[in-house]
């Protein structure tokens, strides 16, 4: 049985009458049946949902008048709490009125914005796609040129509401929206603010709103704030779009706001040694601590990009063909068997893949290098002051010891190519860069090959060694045990 939302109503106020005793219960069962049937927002019917947040819920509607598919966000005020309802319906105010200003093809419509005594919801353009918050994560990243293409597009975006006289102040993954032309669009104005009305008095932190991880140091600090502060967000989200990772991480908010105000970022190709060098400066200047070595626009952020984008834009499908064989290969090495493949995916980005012949010096003994590698192919020899030591093959560390004793970070032994090998060659700066969860699996994993090796040797030492003495109790229980077996035979 169905019931329309009057329908349902009467329903419920019958049971009322009938079982008043059960009024909470059924009260709360009338709340969920009415909404949970509810098929339109004032005149936009309701096709599904899209998404739920902690505050609102995004419906897709079909807009009879336009006949055209828009997203509904809707939210409904907590009457318990006058104050969070208040700043609701101030947001929604706020996203309405600086819509009015914002018509930019990366930058989504607001249709109509509607706030009543319980409820608001805005009335947006809908975008068929995803956002970029499916692509920060180092098992999907997006190709380079990709990202440099959103970026760019986001720029020229930001560029426009600044000119308007608008700042975002919540740029983030989860507010940029990805079409299926992979066009970016710019969503969620509602933290804006009207740099010409609130600059002097406004303070994002203090109100509780934006997301610190991505919020430049003026912010958090709750200084006056103008459009480098977007561009700064944005450099945020195209640095974890490169690596996979947010350039500042800590344990504690507290932590995480002392490393933004206070420490440098890490350069992505330390991260991503197959990235471009000039990313490190474009980075480097969209994430500067002051706004006077900031970007001043971002017209400015954008023409530096397109420098870069048109250089690697040819080679961007070679590369991904590589990516995605090299994780196959190391897959299938018994060494990275208990890496997770985010984990792999990470080494991935962090390391080279480099070919070299035979008879090559690949490390060292006594020198510094800071790197070390794992062998994807072919046969190397170890020697220690001229004397080999042993021969390691596909799937064998080389170099580890410089990398786990890191009181003396020099080689203690020097590797020579056997034959033409392949080797992994992973950087030490890089990976003290990585996750936490990659730095104790490759710390375990090379742990685990050195006690393997130890074994071994202590078996050749044995092998080529003199008969072990025996200690006065070891004498003792073996003339016990003689003793017992010719008691036995006597029997």
């Amino acid at each position: 049985m169905t019931f329309s939302f009057m329908g349902a109503g009467f329903f419920f106020s019958s049971l009322l009458q009938i079982f008043p005793e059960y009024s909470c219960t059924i009260k709360a069962v009338a709340v969920k049946s009415i909404w949970g049937r509810m098929d339109s927002i004032g005149k936009y019917r309701i096709i599904k949902e899209l998404g739920k947040g902690a505050t609102a819920v995004v419906y897709l509607c079909h807009d009879p008048d336009e006949d055209r598919q828009v997203a509904v966000k809707l939210v409904r005020f907590d009457q318990e709490n006058a104050a969070v309802s208040r700043r609701m319906r101030k947001l929604f105010r706020t996203e309405r009125a600086v819509s009015e200003r914002l018509i930019h093809p990366n930058i989504v419509r607001v249709f109509d914005a509607v706030v009543e005594k319980s409820q608001a919801f805005i009335v947006m353009e809908y975008v068929e796609g995803t956002s970029l918050e499916d692509f920060c994560r180092i098992e999907s990243m997006l190709p380079l040129h990709r990202v440099i293409g959103i970026i760019f597009k986001c720029c020229m975006a930001l560029d426009h509401a600044y000119r308007q006289g608008i700042i975002h102040r919540d740029i983030k993954p989860a507010n940029i929206l990805i079409d299926k032309d992979d066009n970016p669009k710019v969503a969620d104005f509602g933290l804006a603010i009207n740099i010409k009305k609130d600059m002097d008095r406004d303070s994002t932190f203090v109100m509780g709103v934006g997301s610190p991880a991505y919020m430049s140091p003026e912010q958090l600090k709750s200084y006056p704030l103008n459009q480098k502060t977007d561009l700064y967000s944005l450099g945020v989200v195209f640095f974890q779009l490169l690596t996979g990772r947010l350039p500042f991480r800590a344990k504690s908010q507290a932590a995480l706001i002392y490393k933004i105000i206070n420490t440098d970022s890490p350069t992505v190709s330390r991260l991503n040694p197959n990235l471009p060098k000039k990313l490190d400066a474009i980075l480097k200047k969209s994430l500067e601590k002051e706004t006077y070595s900031r970007y001043n626009n971002g017209a400015e952020f954008a023409k530096d990009l397109a420098s870069v984008r048109y250089k690697i834009q040819g080679d961007e499908d070679e590369v991904l063909v590589e990516d995605a064989r090299h994780f196959s290969i190391l897959r299938k090495m018994d060494f990275f068997f208990e890496f997770e493949n985010v984990e792999l995916w990470e080494v991935l980005r962090s390391s080279i893949w480099r070919d070299v012949g035979e008879r090559v010096t690949l490390m060292r003994e006594g020198e510094s290098h800071q790197i070390f590698g794992i062998l994807v192919a072919g046969e190397v020899e170890v020697s220690v002051a001229g004397k080999a030591v042993c021969r390691l093959g596909i799937g064998e560390p080389v170099g580890e010891m410089s990398y786990l004793y890191k009181r003396d970070p020099t080689h203690s032994a020097t590797v020579i190519t056997i034959t033409p090998c392949r080797l992994l060659e992973i950087s030490m700066a890089a990976l003290a860069l990585a996750s936490e969860e990659l730095q104790e699996r490759m710390q375990e994993a090379l742990v685990s090959r050195v006690v393997q090796r130890l074994r071994q040797a202590n078996q050749r030492l044995a092998e080529m060694g003199a008969a072990a003495s025996q200690s006065d109790e070891v004498i003792a229980a073996a003339d016990v045990r003689g003793k017992f077996s010719l008691e036995l035979a006597a029997e």
